[in-house]
Order: structure tokens, then sequence, then C-alpha cells
């Protein structure tokens, strides 16, 4: 069905409007109170000893995070995508299980696995290894929230290079070690830059499952996002909104990384 012209700028004129109304008028609301007073209080905001300190430790939480999710989310996503096996949509319907259970609900689930009187309690109890309420119990909510990521986009490009090239590379000789780093890797290299994206985004921006793990210490256990929510808790609006930008201006650069790959991804194809 054609749509008549009339009816298709309506029609975008809506989506326009809708994105507006959703998107552009609170972002332009957060910018216009984050500069209002001058771009001198705002630098003032994002680098006080907190801010710098929070800062620090979200891209500590990101620089563990994605290479563990890179090994385990590749690891499985070869399982997935090279193997059949009992119980295989089982384990798809876990890996997508961080997309439906609220964070918050995974917060819960952490500390009853890792916290002193949980599963796993010993590791405190016995070792002094305090996991809830520190830096490990953040590294883990991240890692199980940004779980899929890399595996949901790594598989699809597996399914579609197919097994060929690899099984040509073993015939003449390569090791598993060699046909991947040679032929798997380079094939799924697009899917895996995604993956990261995706992953470093969702793990700054993450919000209830730390919150729920985290003692939120400033200088220990207190991400950017908790500094946020501590700021506007406290009456602090304006430093909410100055670090709040600091968040959207970390997203848009990695937004334009992922059009710019995407381009390319687009070239090299052609």
């Amino acid at each position: 069905m054609t749509l008549s012209r009339p009816v298709r700028y309506l029609l975008r004129f809506l989506a326009l409007l809708y994105l507006a109304f959703l998107l552009v008028v609170p972002v332009g609301a957060i910018l216009w109170r984050t500069f209002s007073p001058g771009i001198g209080e705002f630098i003032a905001s994002v680098t006080t000893p907190a801010a710098i300190s929070a800062l620090q430790l979200s891209l500590l939480v990101v620089a563990i995070v994605v290479p563990l999710n890179m090994i385990f989310g590749v690891s499985t996503a070869l399982v997935l995508a090279r193997n059949k096996f009992p119980g295989k949509s089982l384990l798809q319907a876990v890996i997508d299980l961080p997309f439906a259970v609220s964070p918050v609900v995974v917060g819960v689930a952490l500390i009853l696995l890792w916290g002193s009187a949980g599963v796993f309690g010993f590791i405190e109890n016995d070792l002094g290894i305090k996991v809830i309420f520190g830096f490990p119990g953040i590294v883990l909510a991240s890692i199980f929230v940004t779980i899929p990521y890399v595996i949901r986009e790594v598989e699809p490009v597996l399914h579609e290079v197919g097994t060929d090239q690899e099984e040509a590379a073993s015939t003449l000789g390569s090791t598993a070690l060699q046909t991947f780093f040679r032929i798997t890797l380079p094939s799924i290299k697009w899917g895996l830059i995604y993956g990261v994206v995706l992953t470093i985004a969702r793990t700054l921006g993450e919000y209830g499952a730390v919150l729920m793990v985290s003692s939120n210490l400033p200088g220990k256990s207190q991400t950017l996002t908790l500094l946020v929510s501590e700021r506007y808790e406290q009456h602090k609006e304006y430093g909410a909104y100055a670090l709040s930008t600091l968040l959207m201006a970390v997203a848009v650069l990695v937004l334009i990384a992922q059009v710019v790959l995407d381009a390319r991804r687009q070239r090299v194809a052609e």
C-alpha cells in the first residue's frame, strides 16, 4: 500500500513530535539547567573529588567488565552457533534474562548469593573478601546486566559467515587457535565491536543493580550514576544536572562511535 504525500508528511511530523516530547525536551531542559550558571560552574561541579572518584570507579568497572564479556561472550556465541545440544533453547533464554528481569531484582539475587548470609557467604565470612556492598559486587552486577550484548551481536555474524573458511583452514593444517585468530575473529570483529560499544554504554549507565549491591561510599563504591542520585536526594540539583550532562556526553560519544563504525562497515562491505 502506497501512502499519499500528505499522509507521509503527517507521519513524519508525528514521529518527530514524539521524539521531541520524549527525548529532545528533557535533554534540552537538563542542558539548559546545567549551563545557565556558566561553563565555569559546570567544570567546578564535575571536577570535585567525589565526581572524579566516581568517574574513575565507573571507568575501572568498564575496564574489567568489557574484557570479561568479550572472552565469555565470544566463547558462548561460538558454542551456540557451532553446536547443537540438549538445553540449547534454555541457554538462549537464560542469556536474554537480563533484558526481562528488573536490575533491582538482579541486585537482590546477587545479595542472596554473595552476601554474608548467602550461598557463597563463606567467601566473606571465612576468606574476608567482601563482595556485596563492595567493589566486587558492582562488577558482578555490571557483568550480569551486560551479558547478552556481545553474545547477541556476535552469534548472528557467526551464522552468516558459516564454517567453510574454518573447515578449509583446518584441512590445511591450521590449529584451533590459529583458525580462531586468523579466520573467525576477523570475520566477527564488527559484531564484537558493536557488542563492546553497547556493553560500555550499559555499564556506565547502570543504576538499579549497582544501587542494590553497593555501599555507595564516595571513593570506594560510588559510581557516577550513584553520585547523581545522591546529589539529587541531597537537594544539590545543579550537581546532579552537571553529572547527568557528563554521562550524556559519554553516551553521545559512544553513539557517534557506533555510527562511525557502522558507516565504515558498510564501506568495507561494498
